[in-house]
């Protein structure tokens, strides 16, 4: 190769990001509170391949869906063949291996999930082709009171986020009879109407005339608006379950509106919908969706199994937390440690260990391909770690077997620098991070725990 010619770079794939240092801080913000909410209603993590069988997916979400017809990414593996596909949601999956593992063999269980979700669309704010979903799955519960759980879990969830653009809609889609029913008199009252079906409306008409009524074109809102209602069409056994569910939220004053347009993209869903959104996200206001699918179990084989659950975006709750001046989360430390001279390093290091034994975060300053770098450079460095205190070790240090501890958040800290014997520093600097704790006004961050003992 010519040493004139420019080796060319590899970009990322258009709508799958990178999540760079100073963004994860917000990511693991959310995930932790999201696992702690989780975990406090009794949900145990489950994690699936992102890689699945394409045929899931197809008998799964319905071969006329948006999703299986033009959005998945789907491909034969070159090895043996299998038709394989990007996993474009997690339910299905979740599903697939509750059947293998008989995980509900022993009772109902409680499960949640979280990553990376692929499909090929037209990425924009908060949508993207390779997108991130948190989801919790109930599987083996039959009556409105797990449908209820789930709402009330994400609503505490909006609450520890400090969430309070974000409202509920709720719907009843019924069983499958009452759906054919609907489906019918819906078929029946847009061919009267043909003339007013945009070109997309038209071509589901007779596959999938449900998801009409979910259209976003403005000149079809007055159509849809009169089209039959399927909460016209519940039956005792679908009404009473919807009630039951709105008596629940209703008595632990959770605000919901309901909304008889709404429906869900994939085949398996019946009865209780819901979806939570916001006006502040534009044209994709849904943050999170979800519903009860009792028959997914019986389509992938298996003996009937009640199933209710939600998955959420969490790029756009993300951005909804930023909206809400949450993107300032630091990635902090609790001690920069700076030092100048071999002896100096050798004990920086002997103390950072320390420290982490006791439960600190540290950064021990290391060089650069320029080199160590001077004292003031290294404090340029501790001030943007968002450390509280820097530790200096130099050669006078060193000598003397002390450490000079600097305060680099507060302003009352006696002429803002002490020196303190090297035997003692560890727990001098306990006593200040965790007095400092206990003002909880103090904490920039909730979620960041200093200590662990």
């Amino acid at each position: 190769m010519s040493e004139d010619k420019k080796i060319e770079k590899i970009s990322g794939i258009k709508g799958m990001n990178d999540i760079l240092p100073e963004q994860a801080a917000l990511w693991e913000l959310f995930e932790n509170t999201v696992q702690s909410v989780l975990k406090s209603y009794g949900f145990q993590q489950m994690r699936t391949p992102i890689v699945e069988a394409t045929p899931l997916f197809a008998r799964g979400l319905g071969a006329v869906t948006d999703i299986v017809e033009k959005e998945m990414y789907s491909f034969e593996d070159a090895m043996n063949g299998d038709k394989l596909t990007l996993r474009p949601e997690n339910t299905a999956g979740i599903v697939r291996a509750a059947l293998e593992h008989n995980i509900t063999y022993e009772g109902p269980k409680r499960v949640w999930y979280n990553g990376p979700m692929f499909r090929h669309e037209k990425p924009q704010r908060g949508r993207y082709r390779q997108f991130h979903q948190v989801g919790a799955e109930a599987l083996g519960f039959a009556g409105p009171d797990i449908d209820a759980e789930l709402i009330a879990m994400c609503q505490r969830l909006w609450d520890d986020l400090g969430l309070t653009n974000v409202r509920l809609e709720l719907n009843s889609i019924g069983d499958a009879a009452e759906r054919n029913q609907h489906r019918a008199e819906l078929i029946a009252y847009f061919e009267r109407h043909k003339d007013q079906l945009d070109a997309e409306a038209q071509r589901r008409l007779y596959s999938n005339p449900l998801r009409i009524l979910d259209t976003k074109n403005p000149s079809m809102q007055d159509l849809v608006n009169k089209a039959p209602k399927l909460l016209d069409f519940l039956g005792e056994e679908s009404k009473a379950h919807f009630e039951g569910v709105q008596k629940i939220l209703r008595h632990n004053s959770i605000p919901f509106t309901i909304n008889s347009r709404l429906v869900r993209g994939m085949d398996y869903y019946n009865r209780t919908v819901f979806e939570w959104v916001t006006d502040e996200l534009g044209a994709q206001g849904t943050v999170c969706a979800g519903g009860r699918y009792d028959t997914l179990f019986t389509i992938f084989g298996g003996k009937p199994t009640p199933a209710c659950g939600f998955a959420m975006g969490v790029e756009r709750l993300l951005e909804l937390m930023k909206l809400n001046g949450d993107a300032d989360v630091a990635n902090s430390c609790d001690i920069y440690l700076v030092h100048q001279g071999e002896q100096a390093q050798m004990q920086s290091f002997v103390l950072g260990e320390r420290l982490r034994d006791a439960g600190l975060d540290v950064v021990l300053h290391c060089a650069s391909a320029t080199g160590i770098g001077s004292f003031k450079s290294q404090m340029k460095k501790a001030d943007a770690s968002g450390a509280a205190f820097a530790v200096i070790i130099g050669e006078d240090e060193a000598a003397a077997e002390t450490v000079t501890v600097k305060s680099m958040r507060s302003e009352d800290f006696a002429n803002n620098q002490v020196s303190v014997p090297f035997d003692t520093a560890v727990d001098y600097l306990v006593d200040q991070i965790v007095g400092a704790d206990h003002d909880e006004s103090q904490c920039d961050n909730p979620n960041h725990i200093h200590l662990h003992h």
